[in-house]
């Protein structure tokens, strides 16, 4: 095991993640991700690598999901549900894992001594207070425009992905 405060559980909201990427214009990969955050700080044990993402329907992403199953992540999917917007009179499709996210933090709270969430929703501002309150570190990954003011205040650090984007950036091949 890693030396204390070093127990490492990294959480991916996957499509607030898509959005923030689309947003920036590249991608990152998955598995540099890993890499990147197990050797950001030495002597970190990975403890727990989840991804939370939407599915159209189960056969969705299957390649992508398998492969990150490979890569050691814990995949959690919800089938995307349709709903119609009054004011724009468009059907948009959502899938919010906010709820499993949070599950997942909390039922494995006491395996790890460090989070690092991938999301910019300001929905998980209470449970990042409450796992700071039992000396979690916690360290939010998001892009400028798309981290909520309230989430980013709650946090002990933040990254823009923007500042990472040489480690972890999908390359061709």
């Amino acid at each position: 095991m890693g030396s204390p405060m070093n127990r490492l559980s990294i959480f991916v909201d996957g499509n607030n993640m898509f959005y923030a990427q689309q947003k920036n214009g590249w991608f990152f990969d998955p598995r540099r991700v890993l890499e990147y955050l197990k050797h950001e700080q030495s002597e970190t044990t990975l403890i727990n690598a989840f991804w939370y993402t939407g599915l159209k329907d189960p056969q969705d992403q299957r390649g992508f999901r398998d492969a990150l199953i490979s890569l050691g992540y814990t995949v959690r999917t919800k089938i995307l549900k349709e709903y119609y917007d009054d004011t724009s009179g468009r059907y948009s499709q959502k899938a919010n894992l906010d709820i499993e996210i949070v599950v997942d933090m909390f039922n494995t709270v006491d395996q790890y001594d460090r989070v690092v969430l991938f999301s910019g929703d300001g929905d998980f501002e209470r449970a990042i207070e409450l796992l700071r309150s039992k000396n979690t570190h916690i360290t939010v990954v998001s892009t400028e425009g798309m981290i909520a003011r309230e989430l980013r205040n709650a946090t002990d650090r933040y990254i823009d992905l923007n500042d990472i984007r040489e480690q972890i950036e999908k390359t061709e091949g």
